[in-house]
């Protein structure tokens, strides 16, 4: 899809942040572990200073930045009972190939998985993976917790995509329709973010009335996991600081 917006192929996208952060790791700093708490931190995040100056820095990749979206907060749902941290050591961990987040599983001793959504039910089903990082609105709707013995409310990670338009296709357009469609997708990427707490606490409601249990753990949880994850990534990337900087002042 990306260079499909490279040679103008595609006119808009939305997108995870992945090919992004493989490219850039600063791009991988809104997966930082426990930057927030909720959705309602996410939303203000992403409308921050440092959000928007890697916004703007898109335009090395070809396309446009036009503003964040974001899924549900990150959850746990895993195989097998999960009551303390070394009940994940292991564990094959189906998660999405970014660096950030493989870095994550690996320093809290799981063994992250990569493979596309579409094959994960049948891989939880027959034990090719343990568990994954998912959310509570996926979890539901495509029925992981049929086999699940344990799901983890533990909104560990935000999960943000970026908008973006062909660059080359935005070189065309006029001023006003360009004003057009800038107005309009941030005003539905705000709406969508905003959207998700509700979303989030209908889907653990309904999550919550099946046989499964739920576990509720916090940052405590991973140990000295995380401090270990944020003294690697601030090196690696120097904008996560900028990031912290915000968002401790949420």
């Amino acid at each position: 899809m990306l260079q499909q917006l490279q040679t103008g192929a595609l006119d808009f996208a939305f997108l995870t942040l992945g090919e992004f952060a493989n490219r850039d790791d600063n791009y991988g700093i809104f997966l930082a572990p426990y930057i927030v708490k909720d959705v309602a931190g996410a939303r203000t995040l992403l409308k921050g200073s440092t959000a928007t100056e890697l916004l703007d820095g898109v335009s090395k990749f070809g396309v446009v930045g036009l503003g964040y979206g974001m899924a549900g907060m990150r959850q746990i749902v895993m195989r097998d009972k999960v009551e303390t941290v070394a009940d994940l050591a292991g564990k094959k961990v189906r998660t999405i190939p970014f660096k950030p987040e493989l870095d994550f599983w690996t320093k809290i001793g799981a063994t992250p998985t990569p493979m596309p959504l579409p094959a994960l039910y049948d891989a939880f089903a027959n034990g090719q993976v343990d568990g994954m990082q998912i959310d509570f609105e996926g979890t539901w709707n495509t029925k992981y917790y049929d086999h699940a013995g344990a799901i983890v409310e533990s909104n560990h990670m935000m999960f943000p995509m970026i908008a973006v338009a062909s660059a080359r296709r935005w070189a065309a357009m006029s001023e006003d329709d360009r004003a057009v469609v800038t107005e309009v997708v941030k005003r539905h990427l705000d709406e969508l973010v905003h959207s998700y707490a509700a979303i989030d606490a209908d889907y653990l409601a309904k999550l919550k009335t099946t046989s499964v249990p739920v576990v509720t753990i916090d940052r405590n949880f991973f140990g000295s996991a995380i401090d270990d994850w944020y003294a690697e990534w601030r090196e690696r990337a120097p904008m996560l600081k900028k990031l912290e900087a915000e968002a401790a002042g949420l």
